[in-house]
């Protein structure tokens, strides 16, 4: 695991999108792991500025969505696979149909998320993951007390998520209780995860998923085990760490051909 402390979310969106566009140079059909929620925006900012102004290429690429609710009408605002479109997908050239997101709207759900990994297995896996992390550590929707060894499933939120949450929706009532998320041995299974976490209030979450045990009750503390997981972090998000000044003379030191 190597922490990254930037001084803000700009250049943590540029570090990230560095890594994006070296891999898609390197492997113009590169499978991509997307997150929601406020964290990678500014990944997609950037993504999509060196698309439109440097002709950065997505058309051969492929991408997978960490998550979805259940219950939400198909094409409803706030339904995950509409906030990436928003976001992401449609301000670069990477073809529709080449998008996918589970089906938190299937008749059997179970059977939904068999096929899901199969179709992530089938394209070869994902090459990198975008990741946010929760004020409770969670990864995707893996909840405090997720298996570290869970595949895609459903899962209910913890009413804290939803409350989290609900600042993209009229109220906490509309948020919805179930997802269909990708399990924690699912995004493990990436070749490279990057997780971004800014301000103070990820601050435990962050020294938890570092610095703590690997246990359930930080799911993210699992990518501890991963080969190859950058932690992208700014000052305030990086303040309860007792390794903090470790971590910056690493960065600062590091080799250049090391890449992310």
């Amino acid at each position: 695991m190597e922490v990254v402390i930037l001084p803000g979310i700009r250049q943590i969106g540029r570090l990230a999108a560095d890594a994006i566009e070296e891999l898609l140079r390197r492997k113009p059909d590169a499978v991509l792991g997307l997150a929601t929620g406020s964290s990678p925006l500014p990944v997609y900012d950037e993504l999509a500025r060196r698309h439109r102004d440097e002709g950065l290429d997505f058309s051969k690429a492929h991408a997978f969505a960490l998550d979805e609710y259940v219950g939400l009408e198909a094409g409803h605002p706030e339904s995950y696979r509409e906030v990436i479109r928003r976001e992401f997908t449609d301000r670069v050239n990477i073809d529709p149909a080449n998008v996918h997101s589970p089906d938190g709207a299937a008749e059997d759900i179970p059977a939904a998320c068999q096929a899901y990994e199969d179709a992530i297995r089938e394209r070869g896996g994902v090459d990198l993951q975008l990741l946010g992390v929760g004020t409770d550590g969670h990864i995707g929707f893996n909840e405090p007390g997720s298996s570290l060894a869970s595949r895609t499933r459903i899962k209910t939120l913890i009413e804290q998520t939803r409350k989290d949450n609900a600042r993209f929706f009229d109220s906490v009532d509309d948020v919805p209780h179930h997802v269909v998320t990708q399990g924690l041995g699912t995004i493990m299974d990436a070749r490279h995860v990057v997780l971004i976490a800014t301000g103070a209030q990820k601050a435990q979450a962050v020294r938890d998923l570092v610095e703590g045990p690997v246990a359930a009750i930080c799911a993210a503390s699992v990518l501890q085990f991963h080969p190859h997981a950058s932690i992208l972090i700014d000052e305030a998000a990086a303040s309860s760490l007792k390794l903090a000044a470790y971590y910056r003379h690493a960065f600062g030191n590091k080799p250049e051909w090391q890449g992310l």
